[in-house]
């Protein structure tokens, strides 16, 4: 049975839910960007028998705080993120589950911490977007640019879920069983219907990225036993070869290609249970 749960932390606030006995080895589950805790409601009742699991809402997402004003979301901090909601949770040794952006966080947290990252379960990520150093300067002046301009920009308002629903259908491969899940916990009440409640500013450019070199030598720091799921066909942000090479970085690793969409594990979750539980990642640590 699932639990809505909060943990608090000087200065912040993280929304969260969790699953199964709490005896039972640990699994954070981190979410995608834009998304929301909900991402693991179909995936973690499957799973739950073998883990506890807490999903949170990271700040800016979901019924989670957002960030102070004047604050960036910069990507680093959200490995500090599931650090401090580890250490909230009393969690000295746990393993991460994490699908999209969460799963590129948990890759690069687990190279950061690798006495504290026990096992690493990814669904559609091995590391963050990045970019070529020539593209530095460009980034940051775009990222200045739009951050000047955010606080003229109005809400959207939706009449009802329903009207929100669609719209997030319109920007995702998702279907609208799946959409409602994240969509459900991903709004608010305003006056004149809903609006998100994810933060603004999460929709701006990023003021700094790695290099792929960058990369490449954190996720050479991987210790924990890892399994990665991925969907086909890829997506176009990272071609195969890409991932093949940040692949080859990661020492005890297996990977399965499944055909699905970018959102397989609310799409297809028992096939993707299966493939978690096969991994000698879920029996390891």
């Amino acid at each position: 049975m699932v639990r809505d749960i909060e943990l608090t932390l000087p200065g912040q606030r993280f929304a969260a839910r969790a699953w199964g006995d709490e005896s039972l080895p640990k699994l954070l589950a981190l979410h995608g960007w834009l998304d929301n805790a909900a991402s693991f409601d179909a995936l973690a009742p499957l799973l739950c028998r073998h883990f506890h699991i807490v999903a949170i809402d990271f700040p800016g997402h979901g019924r989670s705080d957002w960030r102070p004003p004047g604050a960036w979301y910069h990507y680093v901090d959200y490995l500090s993120d599931a650090l401090a909601a580890a250490d909230a949770l009393g969690w000295q040794r746990f393993g991460l589950l994490g699908h999209s952006l969460g799963a590129a966080a948990a890759s690069m947290l687990a190279a950061a911490s690798p006495a504290r990252v026990e096992r690493l379960l990814l669904i559609e990520g091995l590391g963050p977007l990045t970019q070529a150093a020539e593209q530095t300067l460009a980034q940051l002046q775009r990222a200045f640019v739009e951050r000047g301009t955010a606080a003229d920009k109005s809400p959207r308002v939706f009449a009802g879920l329903d009207e929100a629903i669609s719209a997030r259908i319109r920007a995702s491969d998702l279907s609208r069983a799946a959409a409602r899940m994240l969509v459900e916990r991903g709004v608010r009440l305003i006056d004149g219907g809903l609006t998100w409640s994810t933060d603004p500013r999460l929709l701006l450019a990023s003021p700094v990225r790695y290099t792929e070199e960058q990369v490449l030598a954190v996720l050479r720091g991987i210790r924990a036993p890892t399994g990665l799921i991925l969907a086909e066909p890829e997506q176009p942000y990272m071609p195969r070869a890409a991932m093949d090479r940040r692949i080859a970085q990661v020492t005890a690793i297996e990977v399965v290609r499944r055909a699905g969409t970018h959102h397989l594990h609310l799409e297809d979750a028992a096939s993707v249970a299966a493939e978690l539980l096969g991994f000698r990642a879920a029996a390891q640590g």
